[in-house]
């Protein structure tokens, strides 16, 4: 394999610690579509953003003026869960190394994540001075997995795909990876175990990023 272009990293779980409880944010989500759909909603497997804007949509197929508070509400309760789980979140030991590691090798690095840039700042505030490219959700036409986030991050550092890395501690992004054509690694100090992520195929499966770049050293990709 060549050497490396660029790195892209997803950020809770993969460059920092952040305690968000996703099952919490589709109860409370769950408890304002109530209000909406005259019913109780159960949460199924759809990740948060996209459960509430298919719970947005039934609720505009009843009343289109409904459906857009329901999604304000909803975005709040999101929103307000980000930020109280950041105040609390801490950045990897590895995180700061690793990011000036791939300056120093002449690699570009960037972050892609389906959270807003406010959280990740109250974590990592000087995100910008060490990454070439951090691209929020707020900040995205299409969030991972769709591949335009990803893309358009390599398109910002000018790196081709085949020569990039897609890196993350959920499947989600080992999908958003192989989708936008670049190779994929997960890594399991988030929530996943490497049997989690073995379905999905990625290149690497590595305990956290600090080990991860070491393989990658090793393999002559850095």
């Amino acid at each position: 394999m060549q050497r490396l272009d660029a790195v892209i990293f997803d950020f809770d779980g993969t460059l920092a610690d952040v305690p968000l409880d996703f099952a919490l944010m589709k109860t409370r989500i769950a408890a304002l579509g109530e209000v909406f759909l005259d019913e109780r909603p159960t949460p199924g497997e759809l990740p948060a953003l996209e459960w509430l804007e298919e719970l947005v949509g039934r609720t505009m197929e009843r009343d289109e003026a409904e459906g857009k508070e329901f999604r304000s509400r909803g975005q709040l309760v999101i929103t307000a869960m980000e930020l109280d789980a950041a105040r609390d979140g801490s950045l990897f030991e590895f995180t700061r190394p690793t990011l000036t590691l791939l300056r120093e090798r002449g690699v570009a690095s960037g972050i892609i994540t389906r959270n807003i840039s406010a959280a990740v700042r109250t974590v990592f505030p000087d995100v910008c001075e060490l990454t070439q490219v951090f691209i929020p959700r707020e900040d995205a036409c299409r969030v991972k997995p769709h591949p335009d986030h990803l893309l358009r991050a390599l398109h910002q550092v000018d790196a081709h795909p085949e020569r990039s890395l897609m890196v993350g501690d959920h499947p989600m992004d080992v999908t958003t990876g192989k989708n936008a054509g670049t190779l994929t690694a997960g890594v399991t100090s988030g929530r996943m175990t490497a049997e989690d992520f073995a379905p999905h195929q990625p290149d690497f499966i590595a305990p956290d990023v600090g080990a991860l770049m070491d393989r990658l050293q090793e393999s002559g990709l850095l």
